[in-house]
């Protein structure tokens, strides 16, 4: 008697579906903006600078901690991700729309560095904090939504 494999049990065995492969791409994406930005904070914190921001007009000042810029930069890489999931479920198109949505957002964020009171070491280091985000997550657009298993 020889037994019988179904296709989920032969998925399950031997091979990863392309939407998995694209899920563990895109959460590598997401972890490699937080684990990259939290160590260029502790790397610019170290070689001295403040992150200590200063709204317009305000007169308390307050300094950007670890705990802040990894959740930051977690809650902007998951939101790239959904917005790329949201975009391929209603559009041929996604990989394009979500490039030019993802540098008009990169583009936009770089406006409250300039409007808040800040060291120029504190602006450059945010500016590069925010451009290493956008870099971690272009991989996540290497695998199409629709890319057959290999």
């Amino acid at each position: 008697m020889t037994a019988m494999t179904s296709p989920t049990t032969a998925r399950a065995i031997g091979t990863v579906s392309a939407t998995t492969r694209r899920r563990r791409q895109r959460a590598l994406g997401v972890g490699v903006a937080v684990a990259a930005n939290s160590l260029l904070y502790l790397v610019a914190r170290t070689a001295g600078t403040d992150f200590t921001l200063t709204d317009p007009g305000a007169t308390r000042s307050h300094q950007l901690i670890l705990p802040e810029i990894g959740v930051f930069s977690l809650v902007f890489a998951l939101l790239g991700w959904g917005s790329l999931a949201l975009i391929e479920r209603f559009s041929r198109h996604a990989r394009v729309i979500w490039s030019v949505l993802a540098g008009a957002v990169l583009l936009a964020s770089f406006i409250p560095v300039f409007l808040e009171h800040a060291t120029t070491d504190t602006r450059v280091m945010l500016c590069v904090l925010h451009v290493v985000v956008a870099a971690a997550l272009l991989p996540m657009l290497r695998q199409p939504a629709g890319a057959a298993a290999r």
